[in-house]
């Protein structure tokens, strides 16, 4: 099988053992059976969507994608996460209902959904949002908080994650 990944996937097709793969931003570009990639993306191709947002989606999609090769167990998968102390205490559900934010896309609700903040659109300290939406954020009293995305951190998703949990977590 001719498998074909993205470069902020290229790391998690490594860690589940995958040896024999091309990276190329665009994956139809590249002749593969299948294409691995963040789940925004489409592809002409066969694809495996996976998710990259928080600790439990990487750790989920580690173990998704090493069922194409030899699927690896959960110590085997919790192994990847020592030495990253962020993702290992985010990998369960934290509740920090106590601080209100508004969040702007998707990818930043999962990760203030696993952290805890209570999301609401009135009644808000916060404004949470990725850095290419800058100029559509609302001014309000709200303290802003912005979020590097994908496109400007780390192609290492557990160092993507650390950065943007700790700026989050300044807000506890």
């Amino acid at each position: 099988m001719r498998i074909v990944t993205t470069p902020m996937c290229e790391e998690v097709v490594r860690l589940a053992g995958i040896t024999d793969y091309k990276v190329n931003r665009n994956p139809d570009e590249e002749e593969g059976d299948l294409a691995i990639l963040l789940s925004e993306s489409k592809v002409g191709m066969n694809s495996l969507a996976i998710k990259l947002n928080t600790p439990k989606q990487l750790f989920e999609s580690i173990r998704e994608v090493s069922k194409l090769n030899e699927e690896l167990c959960d110590d085997e998968i919790l192994e990847f996460f020592k030495g990253y102390e962020l993702c290992l205490k985010y990998l369960d559900s934290h509740d920090n209902s106590h601080i209100k934010v508004r969040v702007y896309s998707n990818f930043l609700r999962d990760i203030i959904v696993n952290i805890g903040f209570e999301i609401n659109d009135k009644d808000y300290d916060y404004v949470i949002y990725p850095d290419y939406l800058e100029d559509k954020v609302e001014k309000t009293d709200a303290k802003l908080v912005k979020i590097p995305s994908h496109t400007t951190v780390a192609k290492n998703p557990f160092e993507r994650i650390e950065m943007r949990y700790s700026i989050l977590e300044k807000l506890i």
